[in-house]
């Protein structure tokens, strides 16, 4: 989580070794994403049938294990990823349906840039991830900032770290982080659906990307400000009205949930947090244990998640490249670009849907349609404040047991927009 300065750059580490990890395995990456996502749709059909070689190892069962609607998702992640993989067009036709799903801009784009990103990190981080959830940082962090937490956004103190995570490292590992919690106990099913979709802040390296796209880094100081007062508001608002609000807060292992009153005996909140960390510690196996919770929590990312995002990553890209259904579906956005005068509306409008299927779409077409600066720069800062995106964020929450359904996703997305619209349209008419 400590940004690190590496080669001119600000990063983590997590991220330096990713990168030479993928730098190493360069040429294998694309393989081994065809390879996870098959025994992913071969074992989650198994799954169905509840076999034993799986019931044996929990791990495995837990991993594997899956309902049929998810069952036919991965299959048909996998038929795309090998469609791609194979470079399968229809014939020598590159216009044909198939070509749609395989081209560079749709499957090609989510399993070379997505995909053999993804798998690097999802071992990386599941693998360390327990060195943030088994040593004792939640529970102090979370002592000490549950006063604060907790009457402002309504959800636990030891969120915080859910969201430095995501803001220094990146929006998955925050999702990753979050859907641990909720299936170990921590939070209830309402406090892990608003920190999984308000919370899932995306990474300073990916905003520098996306500011960079649309060719205005010298605005990049106002341009994060920006984002993180919208992610700020965006989190006191949605988790207080509906989809967000309608949630429960029902566990899924009872009585693991952290307690915030300050007990008899602490007179500080980090007396009272260095006690819980301790107790979480004392609990702890050791190496062993640490290995086991970093492989299946490896495994759970690369077996259930790959396969969605390959899935609906793709068909998302193919309905946005193919199909003018994004620029209706911004037309209703018309009234109010035109009322917070934003220049050249129209094409703003055919970005504010796109980026609920990939965020770095949005200043792909902002770059190559939009003259104006102050247009550009509220697209790039609106793609970034959306946050959820089915290529990756949101794929990964559906592929989560974490409760929000695609149809919630693409609400809370909705409203997410909207403020972010009316934060960011004053402030570029300031700043242009």
């Amino acid at each position: 989580m400590i940004p690190v300065k590496f080669n001119g750059e600000i990063t983590i580490v997590v991220k330096i070794l990713a990168d030479a990890l993928a730098g190493l395995m360069e040429g294998f990456l694309p393989v081994l994403c065809v390879i996870i996502v098959t025994i992913s749709a071969i074992l989650g059909v198994a799954s169905l049938n509840h076999p034993s070689f799986l019931r044996t190892y929990p791990i495995i069962d837990k991993t594997f294990s899956t309902t049929p609607v998810w069952a036919v998702i991965r299959v048909i992640g996998a038929i795309l990823i090998w469609l791609t993989f194979l470079g399968v067009q229809a014939g020598d036709d590159d216009t044909g349906i198939i070509h749609m799903f395989t081209e560079s801009g749709a499957g090609g784009f989510v399993l070379s840039d997505l995909l053999t990103v993804l798998v690097i990190i999802f071992f990386l981080a599941g693998l360390l991830l327990p060195l943030l959830l088994d040593f004792g940082l939640l529970e102090f962090i979370g002592a000490l900032l549950t006063k604060f937490m907790r009457p402002v956004f309504n959800i636990p103190g030891r969120a915080a770290v859910d969201c430095i995570t995501s803001w220094v490292g990146d929006g998955t590992l925050g999702v990753m982080l979050t859907c641990n919690q909720y299936e170990s106990g921590y939070y209830s099913a309402r406090e892990a659906s608003v920190i999984s979709t308000t919370f899932s802040a995306v990474s300073i390296t990916f905003s520098i990307v996306v500011l960079s796209q649309v060719d205005l880094m010298q605005y990049f100081g106002l341009y994060y400000l920006c984002i993180c007062l919208i992610g700020i508001v965006c989190a006191i608002i949605l988790p207080r009205i509906p989809p967000l609000s309608m949630k429960k807060d029902d566990y899924l292992v009872e009585g693991n949930a952290m307690p915030e009153d300050l007990p008899e005996g602490f007179d500080s909140s980090a007396a009272y947090g260095i006690h819980l960390a301790v107790q979480r510690v004392d609990g702890h196996r050791g190496i062993v244990q640490f290995f086991e919770s970093g492989l299946k929590n490896a495994c759970g990312m690369w077996f259930g998640v790959m396969p969605v995002v390959m899935c609906i990553g793709t068909f998302a890209l193919v309905l946005a490249n193919n199909t003018p259904i994004f620029d209706y579906l911004g037309l209703p956005f018309m009234p109010l670009l035109n009322l917070l005068q934003i220049p050249e509306a129209v094409d703003v409008s055919k970005t504010m849907i796109v980026g609920f299927t990939d965020m770095f779409t949005p200043s792909v077409i902002a770059a190559g349609c939009i003259e104006s600066p102050m247009s550009r720069f509220i697209v790039a800062v609106v793609s970034v404040t959306q946050v959820i995106y089915l290529s990756e964020v949101g794929g990964l929450i559906l592929g989560s047991k974490i409760p929000v359904n695609l149809l919630e996703l693409f609400v809370i997305f909705l409203e997410r927009t909207l403020v972010s619209l009316f934060i960011v349209a004053p402030i570029a008419h300031l700043i242009f």
